[in-house]
């Protein structure tokens, strides 16, 4: 189950990081016409680079508190906050007719949250 959960964790912290970055370095209309990130469309440039900043460290947050095992406890938390920005993704990409930006959205809902389960109470 460890190396399950330790597989689960460098994808979505792979993910996150991309996402992450791009917002934390590209225009609102790059994000949008170029590198395919819709959802932040009608948002200000402040609040993409918070979100962008957000998953940056909560993709830290996934992998070294418990690689490092310096207060462990985090990387729930950080898989629990990730799951959060799901949400809000998924209903933006649902109303724009995206449904398979949902999709993505969804399963990188229920990956944050089988860590989450499984580093709290498998591990």
């Amino acid at each position: 189950m460890n190396t399950i959960l330790w597989i689960l964790q460098a994808v979505a912290a792979a993910t996150f990081i991309y996402s992450g970055i791009n917002k934390s370095i590209f225009s609102i209309r790059k994000l949008v016409y170029e590198k395919g990130q819709t959802g932040v469309e009608n948002l200000s440039i402040t609040q993409v680079r918070f979100i962008g900043l957000s998953e940056i460290l909560g993709a830290i947050g996934l992998i070294l508190p418990w690689w490092l095992n310096i207060l462990p406890g985090l990387t729930p938390v950080s898989a629990i906050l990730l799951s959060f920005i799901m949400i809000p993704a998924s209903f933006i990409h649902h109303k724009r007719k995206e449904p398979k930006n949902v999709v993505t959205n969804v399963i990188l809902f229920g990956i944050c949250i089988f860590i989450a389960y499984g580093r709290i109470y498998l591990t």
